[in-house]
Formats: structure tokens, C-alpha cells, sequence
């Protein structure tokens, strides 16, 4: 659908990177990448400017097996250097613009790279003074505002390590989170403005605060100027931590050091905490910006996302370590108009601009939603967090981008630290689908047996280490194994079903029990937790379905106590209880009463039996299913949705 031109193609900085090294060719590019980790690493950080305190000794050590690489050995770095130091030493760079930030309300604030040093550096005195040190572990609950990049950065200057909370969760989920990894401190606002209300976040983490008896310090920042409960010898205000003068040493980390843990999902039990490194998350989202999205310096990268999901770590590695600006929103992207995020978009000059499907699908049907002018400035369109339908696609490329702009495709994750695949600007690019594995990631389709396949849907697998993968889940080490690397010897199973064939890439769905909704990934265990804590419900089960807006929208199946009917209201309630112990985004899209739910015979419910019954489709083999009678009330359910 969209080709680039032979003179687009050798202004990418790809290309240029490529032609350096020595190759012309995308397809050999690729296979000595994968072929050669060592050799394309180490070029990789050497063309991203990475800042070393100790430089390494080797690039790669695997004598732990390939689940547990070791990279940049005897290396120490602190990836502030690279984020920010470093461009506060070019004379040329200090004065640009770092950060542009721009609030629902329409208030905007800029920062060049000098300032933001300034205040990182501020805060971090800050928080020292305040007993934070190396191997702290923080919470990060913030609306998208400036504060929130400063204490990222001022966080890992010190050698905390934070943990980024999605701002809309409700109080079970932020507390999950913060007790899985025992968090000792939690940044929050008083709120943040959503369709001009007050969203009073500041209450929802006293809430959640309640149950966290790790947690000793709440640092708060003002948003929206109203007034807060406080907690006296817990809370302390942000603009006091700014308020210590004296200079604080940039810590230095060993490479295997965490730098952040980003929660992610499973089908089963808690969120997981993958663990992210400073010579890891960072330097892969950077890569992936600047040399496969072609982000460089003095470019602006607008995503419109939240500190807590992968998204927000990758918008401000991948704007900051390429010397870009890093644009932020803090507010609904259709209003007060449809056109809002393209009016942001427009104002700061982005030169990237990174969506998800849903966003799009729900601007779709309105007219208004297409600014009248074309986005002179946009150079690439991104989009991640679920598949693509061919419609929105080509809406956003036709509509929006005047059939200019290119779609820059990205699938990965929270534990990949980046993406898998992608359009490389380099390449044509088909509708809704991606043109490359990105270069370093050995990418590949394996059937049920474990081989390799084309034209056909399989497993996605990665069947190499790389830059930015997760060092594990946070103290489990065993959960970590058994998620990836259980099933094909050596191999990590990404959980996709992926179609590949003619050079393109189309991702068909999940091949596990995750939920995606509105491009928020979601254990089907977390909703169904809420559901079971009414006390009318003795189990619960939750299953996605394809939603033409949100991409997949959760059904909830539930067995209810004698005596007790799951009328309108009670489903009511229900519902309210899940918008406030979860977010209003993870709401379900109907719920049904059973008798029982299809179990194993060792008591684990079969969601994708469940599913599949309740879908019309063929079940498959039922051998493991102990209580059959459990389907005969969801076949009669069915209906179509």
C-alpha cells in the first residue's frame, strides 16, 4: 500500500546504518544480525551513543542457557548518562527541546535537555535526602505530566527501581501490583483531568495504600490543585523533594541490574513482573525508535499511552536516548474535539506519531474526527498493542495521512522490551500487516511439532536472545521458564498465532487465554478475582471476543450461590465493582449465570473450551474435561454477540 521512493528509502537512518556496516540488502541485514548477536549489538549501542562508565569486556554470554543471557559483561553504565547527560554536554543540544508536554485543558510546558537535567537532578537530591537508595523498589502512579519523566530518570539515577502502574486502575489492582514486588515508596498526583472531570487518583492509591504494609512513603504531585486527604509521616509533596540543594552521584549498574519492572498478564494467577535492566529495556526501545522508526534528533515521538503500560518506558527511552523531544498528552484524545490528538499531534511539530487500533476505530465513525488541514510534520504513523482490521488501517493511512504517511506496525511486549516485528521504512508496506521480523530478533512460525512453517498459522517464537528481553519475572524464576521456555527446547514461545507468507507478517490473535482490550493486555484471573469476591458469586470465568471498537471485549461467566438469580441488578453490581477494583476500560461486555464451569480433573477451569462452546466452534479433544455436563448451559447461551 505504501512504497517508498528510492531517495525516501537512503534518507532512513536505517539504510545509512546498514551502508555503513556494509550491506545494502534488508534480507542479509537481518541474517547476520541474528547470526552474529555479538558483532550487531555492539554496533548497535555504539551507533545509539550509549554512555558507558566501565565499558564491556564481551557482548554476550550465555552460559546460563538462553533464557538467562548475559549481556555486556563487566560493563557498568546508568542510562541517565545516555537519556540526558550526554546531550547536556553538547552546546548544541542542551538548549533543545527535551519535553513538550500539553495538558487536557489545553496548558502546555516545555523543557529543554538542560532543564530536565536540572530537575531530575533536583529530585534526585530529593529523594536521597529521604533515604531512597540503590535497590529500592517504587511504585510510579502518574497521570502522563512532566513529573512523571523526572521521576523516572531521577529514580534510575539513584538506582531505584520503579515499577509504572497504568492511572486508571482501581485500588485490588494497584495493590497487587505493589505488594507482588514489595514497593517501599509510591509517586502519585491529587488526580488528572479526564473529559473535563477531576479524576481523584490520589484517593484510589490511599485505597490501595491500605493494603500494602511494605509501603512507607507517598509522594505527590499537584495535577489538578484540589484539596487531598494526607497521611502524616507517610505523604510528602513533590515540590519539597525539589527543594534540596546538593548534588547527588549518577549511580553506577552492573548490567544485570534491575532499572524497572513492567507487570504484564498471565492466563493464570498474578501479573507477572518482568525485569528490565539499564543495558536492556532502554537501549532496545531506543533502537527500535531511532533506527527502525527512524526517530533522530531534534524529531519529536508523540504515543498516546501511560507511564504503566510498555508504551510509556519505550516513548521516553525512545525520544530521549535518539537526542528527540519527547511529546506528552495528559488527556482524552477526542476531546474537546474529535480532532484532538492530531491537534497535539500538529502543535508540537511530531514527526511520529504512535496509536493503537482501538483509538482509531472509535474515531472512525465520525466525520470531525479528520482534521481539515493534512499533519504536515507527521512522518510515521505507529501503531501497537493488538492486530490491526484492514478498515481502521486503511482510515488512518487514507483519511488521516492523505495516503502519505507510512503505518509503522509494531508487535512485541512488556517481557520483549520492544518489538518483534514491524515496517521498516526500508520495505513496502501491506495493509494491516508487518514486513519484517526487526533486525536482531531471530523471529520465526513454528507448528504444533515444533517446526518451522510459511503459509500457514503456528506458533510465534523467537529462537535467539536479544537486546532488551526481560531477565526473568521478579523472584520467580520458575513461573519465568514456564511461560516462555517450556514448551520447544531452547525456544521462546511468544504466545501469538502469527501467519507468514510472501515476506509479510499478519498476527491472527493470542494462542493463550490473554485478554487485549482497547490494547490493554489482561489476566482473565484478575477480572474473575473481583467477580468472586461478591459474595453472591462462587466462581468466576472470563473469556475475550472480537469487539468492533475495543478489539476484544471480556464476557464473564459466573456460578452464583442458591437461591441467589444474576438478574440486571446484580450484574450491575458486578459491573461496578470490576470499573472500580480494575478501571473502567476492563469492564465486561455481558455476563452469564451457569451451573458450573469446565474443569480439568484437577480443578483448572478450560477457558478455551469454554470459549469455543460458547462460540459454536469445534471443541476438540475432551479428554481432559472431568465435568461434561458443563457445557450443555453454555451451548445454550450461545448466541450470536
Amino acid at each position: 500500500m505504501w512504497q517508498p521512493t528510492k531517495a525516501q528509502i537512503e534518507k532512513t537512518r536505517l539504510y545509512q546504518w546498514m551502508k555503513r556496516l556494509g550491506y545494502i540488502n534488508d534480507e542479509d541485514f537481518h541474517r547476520a544480525s541474528i547470526e552474529n548477536p555479538d558483532w550487531f549489538w555492539h554496533e548497535v549501542v555504539r551507533t545509539l551513543g550509549i554512555v558507558w562508565k566501565k565499558p564491556y569486556t564481551s557482548v554476550l554470554n550465555t552460559n546460563e542457557g538462553i533464557a538467562f543471557p548475559k549481556w555486556f559483561q563487566d560493563g557498568t553504565l546508568n542510562i541517565v548518562d545516555s537519556a540526558v547527560t550526554k546531550w547536556t554536554e553538547d552546546p548544541h543540544m542542551r538548549t533543545k527541546k527535551a519535553l513538550a508536554w500539553e495538558g487536557e485543558c489545553g496548558a502546555t510546558i516545555d523543557m529543554t535537555y538542560q532543564a530536565l537535567a536540572d530537575n531530575v537532578e533536583k529530585l534526585a537530591a530529593g529523594l536521597s535526602a529521604r533515604g531512597m537508595k540503590k535497590g529500592d523498589i517504587a511504585g510510579v502512579l502518574m497521570p502522563m505530566t512532566p513529573e512523571v519523566v523526572v521521576i523516572m530518570l531521577a529514580c534510575a539515577k539513584l538506582g531505584v527501581i520503579t515499577t509504572p502502574i497504568f492511572s486508571g486502575y482501581g485500588e485490588e489492582a494497584i495493590a497487587t501490583r505493589l505488594n507482588a514486588c514489595e514497593a517501599s515508596v509510591l509517586f502519585t498526583a491529587d488526580g488528572f483531568y479526564r473529559r473535563g472531570n477531576i479524576i481523584s487518583l490520589k484517593e484510589t492509591a490511599d485505597a490501595a495504600a491500605q493494603s500494602v504494609p511494605s509501603l512507607k512513603q507517598m509522594i505527590v504531585t499537584k495535577r489538578v490543585g484540589q484539596s487531598i486527604d494526607w497521611v502524616e509521616g507517610r505523604d510528602v509533596s513533590y515540590d519539597d523533594c525539589l527543594s534540596v540543594e546538593r548534588h547527588v552521584a549518577t549511580v553506577a549498574m552492573k548490567t544485570d541490574e534491575p532499572l524497572m519492572l513492567l507487570y504484564t498478564s498471565g492466563t493464570t494467577g498474578r501479573p507477572k513482573a518482568a525485569v528490565h535492566t539499564h543495558s536492556g529495556f532502554p537501549i532496545k526501545a531506543a533502537f527500535d525508535a531511532g533506527i527502525c522508526m527512524d526517530v533522530g534528533r531534534e524529531d519529536a515521538l508523540f504515543w498516546y499511552t501511560d507511564m504503566g503500560w510498555m508504551m510509556g518506558p519505550f516513548l521516553l527511552y525512545g525520544a530521549l536516548l535518539n537526542g528527540a523531544t519527547l511529546v506528552l498528552y495528559d488527556g482524552t484524545p477526542d476531546y474537546p474535539q474529535k480532532t484532538r490528538l492530531f491537534d497535539v499531534a500538529k502543535k508540537h511539530q511530531a514527526t511520529h506519531v504512535g496509536v493503537s487500533p482501538t483509538l482509531i476505530r472509535s474515531l472512525m465513525p465520525h466525520k470531525e474526527a479528520v482534521p481539515s488541514d493534512p499533519l504536515e510534520h507527521v512522518r510515521v504513523f505507529a501503531s501497537t498493542g493488538e492486530p490491526w482490521n484492514d478498515d481502521p488501517w486503511l482510515w488512518l493511512y487514507e483519511k488521516i495521512g492523505r495516503k502519505r504517511i507510512p503505518i509503522f506496525n509494531y508487535s512485541g511486549g512488556t517481557e520483549i522490551g520492544g518489538g518483534i516485528l514491524g515496517n521498516v521504512l526500508t520495505k513496502p508496506i501491506g495493509v494491516s500487516t508487518f514486513n519484517c521480523a526487526l533486525p536482531g530478533m531471530a523471529a520465526a512460525v513454528y507448528d504444533q511439532t515444533g517446526q518451522a512453517v510459511e503459509h500457514a498459522v503456528g506458533e510465534l517464537v523467537l529462537t535467539a536472545p536479544w537486546v532488551g528481553m526481560t531477565a526473568g519475572f521478579w523472584q520467580e524464576r520458575e513461573r519465568y521458564l514456564q511461560t516462555y521456555w517450556q514448551r520447544f527446547e531452547h525456544v521462546w514461545v511468544h504466545g501469538d498465532s502469527v501467519l507468514y507468507e510472501s515476506g509479510e507478517w499478519r498476527i491472527t490473535g493470542r494462542s493463550d487465554d490473554v485478554l487485549t482490550i482497547a490494547g490493554k493486555r489482561v489476566g482473565p484471573a484478575e477480572i474473575e478475582t473481583v467477580l468472586v469476591s461478591h459474595c453472591d458469586v462462587i466462581e468466576a470465568a472470563v473469556i475475550g471476543v472480537n469487539d468492533d471498537v475495543k478489539g476484544e471485549a471480556a464476557l464473564a461467566f459466573v456460578v452464583v450461590k442458591d437461591q441467589v438469580v444474576l438478574d440486571e441488578e446484580l450484574m450491575q453490581v458486578l459491573q461496578t465493582l470490576v470499573e472500580v477494583k480494575l478501571g473502567k476500560s476492563l469492564r465486561f461486555r455481558a455476563c452469564y449465570a451457569v451451573k458450573a464451569l469446565p474443569k480439568t480433573r484437577n480443578g483448572k477451569v478450560m477457558r478455551r473450551l469454554l470459549k469455543k462452546t460458547f462460540l459454536g466452534e469445534d471443541v476438540g479433544d475432551l479428554s481432559a474435561l472431568e465435568n461434561h455436563d458443563s457445557l450443555h448451559t453454555i451451548r445454550a447461551l450461545r448466541h450470536p454477540l
